[in-house]
């Protein structure tokens, strides 16, 4: 398959989900070698899952299909630029590369507003619109302490 197939994949995956009252007009594919290994599209709705982004869905089927936590050597083909939340997710899979159909703008044109939550990242915690506080960081800290003298965890 050639790279536009993978993407033409994506779309018809984000329409066929926003069609079938799945979720949301987003649909996204992983690849590894040439190979679709995960699919994916919007099912937060359809799930009550506020994180079964296109992107998060299609990322934990290619994990399970290839039985790994990395996907070092793979892409991913979604219907629209990433959300916050998926492109860490992507950063965290380890994707070096993304492509991508429609901007965050596009999606905010029609009622997504991912650009708000991207303002929000990069303020102080005490100056985001959710509240946040920092809170028994003593007590958190001995789960912490006791990963960082653990001998046999495995690095992610």
């Amino acid at each position: 398959m050639s790279t536009a197939m993978f993407m033409r994949a994506a779309v018809h995956l984000a329409e066929e989900g926003m069609r079938s009252g799945r979720g949301g007009p987003f649909g996204c594919v992983v690849v590894r070698k040439g190979e679709i290994v995960g699919r994916g599209s919007n099912r937060v709705t359809s799930t009550n899952d506020p994180t079964a982004h296109a992107e998060v869905v299609a990322i934990r089927d290619a994990c399970t299909a290839l039985n790994t936590f990395q996907l070092t050597d793979c892409e991913l083909y979604t219907s629209c630029e990433p959300c916050p939340m998926c492109l860490s997710a992507i950063y965290w899979a380890r994707i070096p590369q993304i492509f991508y159909g429609n901007t965050r703008a596009d999606a905010a044109a029609i009622g997504f507003d991912d650009d708000f939550i991207y303002r929000q990242v990069p303020l102080p915690p005490e100056q985001r619109t959710i509240k946040m506080e920092l809170f028994l960081r003593d007590e958190a800290q001995n789960a912490f302490k006791e990963w960082a003298a653990k001998a046999d965890k495995i690095r992610y």
